[in-house]
């Protein structure tokens, strides 16, 4: 018996038309929202006791470097 396909999707990155796109303000009151939220987790992170931190696999200098890293970036390290 041969499967067959029933549906698809088209995903293209960065293709969308400029009339699709949100507001060039809503865009940059998204993107400050995220930098807020990621300096609140990073202060929350920066809050928790040395033992919590060791139950997550994180030491405080792993916490300290992220703390450090400026607001806007929010690329993963590793």
């Amino acid at each position: 018996m041969k499967k067959q396909q029933k549906g698809y999707a088209l995903v293209m990155r960065g293709q969308l038309s400029p009339a699709s796109r949100p507001p060039y303000w809503r865009r940059l009151l998204a993107l400050l929202a995220r930098w807020q939220r990621l300096a609140a987790q990073r202060r929350h992170l920066a809050s928790l006791s040395d033992a919590t931190l060791k139950d997550i696999g994180l030491t405080r200098v792993d916490v300290e470097q992220e703390f450090n890293r400026p607001f806007w970036d929010d690329q993963p390290r590793g």
